[in-house]
């Protein structure tokens, strides 16, 4: 379990060490799925990478602000997979992530804890 620990604590020190950047506040749509409305702030860590060349993204949600899981997903319609950082998110704000990467056939996703 010691790699476990690592993991977590490598996690916190790229979140400590980035700026966490909202470009999809709660409320807001997507930027090419109008129908699709944000009910938790997502965003990057600015100055990361992640698969789809882009910042590695982050649920930031209304709790403490501390690396408490992640989300695995798969996106079948882009072939590809990420991680998704959730930052300070209740269990309520976990469950609507959950189900927001669950929602279509296209994309899946698991929610690891802390």
């Amino acid at each position: 379990m010691q790699n476990n620990r690592e993991f977590w604590e490598a996690l916190d020190e790229l979140a400590d060490n980035s700026e966490i950047v909202i470009d999809r506040p709660k409320g807001t749509a997507h930027p090419k799925y109008p129908d699709f409305i944000y009910r938790v702030d997502y965003g990057y860590l600015k100055d990361t990478a992640s698969m789809d060349g882009a910042g590695i993204d982050v649920w930031v949600g209304s709790g403490e602000k501390k690396i408490d899981a992640i989300m695995c997903i798969i996106d079948l319609m882009k072939k590809d997979s990420e991680i998704k950082i959730l930052i300070g998110c209740t269990e309520e704000e976990k469950q609507t992530i959950y189900q927001t990467h669950n929602e279509t056939k296209y994309m899946k996703g698991i929610l690891i804890r802390r």
